[in-house]
């Protein structure tokens, strides 16, 4: 191969990997997944700044206030142009629990977790669809882990209405020590102005021998640049007495 040749060869590999970078969508900060996949041989990583929930209780007739605070990471890179590989995260936690004119506070590290997620083809320009199967191990410290392993097979698919609207929806179906779980996730994202856009969604979710749990949240992103991607959320537990909140902020950027 003769110099020119190569010349252009490299010239057009470039232009590919910018051109699937630019189509490329973080995960961040929807409970659902999105149904990109990772360019190949490129690295997505999706950091909180971080994660926060709240929760009140009442235990025993007494008011009880949990806060806690993660900083959760997920790494994302591409093995085949349509499978992706993904290794997170729940980071190192802090927690500080409120009762009974108390207050006592706690650290330590979460979870981690393995997963792998597909693209599907479904031959529609318009419409997108992905799956992922995904293992959270329970090596986190007592008090923020799991205690067992989680098992999981999630779906995504996705449809462009236009240029300022998608819409999406993601089912998660998981077991944890012999018991089955089913999440819904309906997701509605919107363009704002420039490099402003955000998203609602609803969360549904269904555990064996528990009962209901429902929320809300809404977001923000801010697109930095083709790499750089800024976030903010804020949601709250419909389930209960007492709502529970969550939210945060996160930064996301593709190596």
């Amino acid at each position: 191969m003769n110099l020119s040749k190569t010349l252009s060869f490299v010239m057009l590999s470039t232009v590919a990997v910018h051109t699937m970078a630019a189509d490329f969508s973080f995960d961040r900060p929807s409970t659902g997944f999105g149904t990109s996949i990772t360019p190949v041989g490129q690295l997505a990583w999706e950091q909180g700044l971080p994660t926060v929930s709240y929760d009140k209780s009442y235990q025993a007739g007494e008011k009880q206030r949990v806060l806690n605070l993660n900083a959760d990471t997920l790494l994302r890179t591409g093995l085949m142009p349509d499978l992706e590989l993904q290794l997170g995260w729940q980071g190192p936690a802090w927690t500080q629990t409120k009762y009974n004119g108390k207050t006592t506070e706690d650290d330590g590290l979460g979870d981690i977790s393995i997963g792998v997620k597909k693209a599907i083809d479904l031959g529609d320009e318009r419409l997108s669809m992905a799956i992922l199967a995904e293992a959270v191990l329970a090596t986190g410290n007592s008090g923020f882990s799991n205690e067992d392993d989680i098992y999981s097979l999630s779906s995504a698919v996705a449809y462009v209405y236009n240029d300022l609207v998608n819409t999406s929806i993601t089912m998660r179906y998981e077991v944890q020590d012999g018991n089955w779980a089913v999440t819904a996730v309906p997701t509605f994202e919107y363009q704002i102005a420039g490099k402003l856009s955000g998203f609602s969604e609803f969360v549904y979710r269904k555990a064996e021998s528990r009962s209901d749990e429902t929320s809300l949240a809404s977001g923000l992103m801010y697109q930095v640049n083709n790499r750089t991607q800024l976030d903010a959320s804020v949601g709250v537990g419909l389930a209960g007495d007492t709502p529970d909140y969550q939210g945060g902020l996160g930064i996301s950027y593709l190596f």
